[in-house]
Formats: C-alpha cells, structure tokens, sequence
C-alpha cells in the first residue's frame, strides 16, 4: 500500500471540522467509575463550532458514565482517517436545551429525543484534546486541540 503525503497542520483541521460539521455519528466511549469497564456506543452528535451535543436514554450506561465523571471520548472516521476527541461531558436535560438547538440536533441526526417516552439526556462534550490523522507520517502534530485550544489556526 503506498502511503499518502502528510497534510498540513492546517489541512488536518479543515479535514477535521468538515467530519465535525458533516459526520453524523461518532463512537462514544466511556468506563464504569466503581469497576473501570470501558462502555462503547455509537451516538449522533451536532457539533456547534466549539462543542458536540449527544443524546442518550437516561437509564443507559453512557448517560450513567457521563453524569458520574464527565470523562468522555469520540472518535470519527475510518482507521486511515481518524479523528480522535478526548472532552469533558455535562448532562443537559431537554428543558434545558434551547429550542434552536434542539432543532438542529434533530434536523441533523434525524432523531428528536424529545420526542421519546423515555426520558433522554443531552450530554455537551467540550474537547480537551482532538487528534486527526491519516497514516504514520501524520502521527507527529496529530493534536490540533490541546487543552481544550486549536493549536492551529
């Protein structure tokens, strides 16, 4: 397999936020607080420019994992093409949530949680660190987001 040119830094974060704006779902992966044992579903999320908004049933072990720590993380794409997110979590309920914003949420997933008999959270994941690469040569600088910043512009 041949490999592909490294992108720019800039390059990786234009890639980066065209998957954020279009990509519909992301893995989501959380772990128990008593027993450590790592939980992994795919959710649909609507990224605002700075955060992602998920959704999940109350009653879930993600929506338990994520009212309990906060400590969350994404990743998109395929495996030669990845984008990474490690964030923090904070439990929104759906009277919370302005009515634009769950619009969007539902017009781009396709799916209103407000609507559904059982109760849902929304989870607002801010990223601490976002990772994006394609192959090894993209492994040096693969951080655009440290500490919650672009390191790009």
């Amino acid at each position: 397999m041949t490999q592909l040119t490294a992108r720019s830094a800039q390059q990786r974060k234009k890639d980066a936020l065209h998957r954020l704006e279009h990509d519909v779902d992301a893995w989501v992966s959380t772990a128990d607080l008593e027993t450590g044992a790592p939980y992994m579903v795919p959710l649909s999320f609507l990224w605002n420019g700075s955060s992602l908004l998920l959704a999940t049933a109350e009653s879930t072990p993600t929506a338990r994992n994520l009212s309990l720590s906060g400590a969350v993380r994404l990743g998109m794409g395929e495996t030669r093409d990845v984008v990474l997110i490690e964030g923090t979590a904070q439990a929104v309920r759906p009277a919370e949530l302005s009515r634009e914003e769950g619009d969007a949420f539902a017009e781009k997933t396709g799916f209103d949680p407000r609507e559904e008999s059982a109760p849902y959270l929304y989870f607002r994941v801010s990223p601490r660190r976002l990772q994006a690469w394609r192959e090894a040569n993209e492994i040096p600088g693969r951080d655009l987001i440290a500490d919650g910043r672009w390191t790009v512009d």
